[in-house]
């Protein structure tokens, strides 16, 4: 069954150009042009999107808007923006709104669909309960559900971006273990870590803490070692 790709961009020619790309790859893709298309096209009902590649500036309103809304109703769809601005605080912004990636333009095309498969692979395994997760991970008040996307703080469910949730799988598999952000990167975003910086790791670490501490700012489960990684306190 071929993924279902939502793309929303204003540039007619970039857009066109994405679009047979994505399809040509193997992709079903929905385009629109606006933000009010794309909130019809979530809204519609229909066949559910596997991902969205979100231009930040549009016609009618932020992709940043956009995406505080869907996290804001519990929609987690992986997010990819697309936009002309490389500054680090757009950067840090999107990826603090929920965004799973972040590409400036203009990119190399095979770059384009080698992000949009590595979030897409970080989905699809832990989505599968045929993958052969083990059932379930406990540490202290919270467990983990690899299989169903599902994470429990003292009995109440947790919403953590795709994302969010491979780390913490990833630092709760390993507890005690230091974890250098270049092995954070390689095991999340695995060949296609070369593409990113690793102050993404930094940024979902701390939107994890923000998650999943009884106080963000005296971390207690996620800890920082300085000079070397980042080690489960489990």
């Amino acid at each position: 069954m071929n993924r279902h790709l939502l793309l929303v961009e204003d540039d007619a020619s970039l857009h066109r150009g994405i679009a047979f790309t994505l399809r040509q790859e193997g992709f079903d893709v929905t385009g629109v042009y606006k933000l009010a298309e794309a909130r019809s096209a979530v809204a519609g009902g229909g066949q559910a999107f596997d991902l969205i590649v979100l231009d930040v500036q549009l016609p009618d309103g932020s992709g940043f808007d956009f995406c505080a809304e869907l996290r804001g109703a519990r929609n987690e769809t992986p997010i990819v923006f697309l936009t002309a601005s490389d500054t680090e605080l757009d950067v840090v912004r999107g990826l603090d709104l929920g965004g799973d990636d972040y590409i400036t333009k203009p990119f190399r095309l095979r770059e384009f669909l080698s992000r949009i498969h590595a979030v897409l692979r970080r989905r699809g395994p832990a989505a599968d309960p045929r993958s052969g997760e083990e059932p379930g991970l406990s540490s202290g008040n919270l467990r983990l559900h690899p299989a169903e996307m599902r994470l429990l703080k003292d009995g109440s469910e947790v919403t953590l971006s795709v994302t969010e949730f491979r780390l913490l799988s990833l630092l709760m598999a390993h507890p005690r273990a230091v974890l250098s952000k270049e092995q954070i990167l390689r095991q999340l975003w695995q060949h296609d870590g070369a593409f990113i910086d690793d102050n993404t790791v930094a940024v979902n670490v701390r939107r994890l803490r923000e998650k999943i501490e009884d106080d963000p700012q005296q971390p207690q489960k996620i800890l920082t070692v300085r000079g070397a990684g980042y080690k489960w306190n489990g």
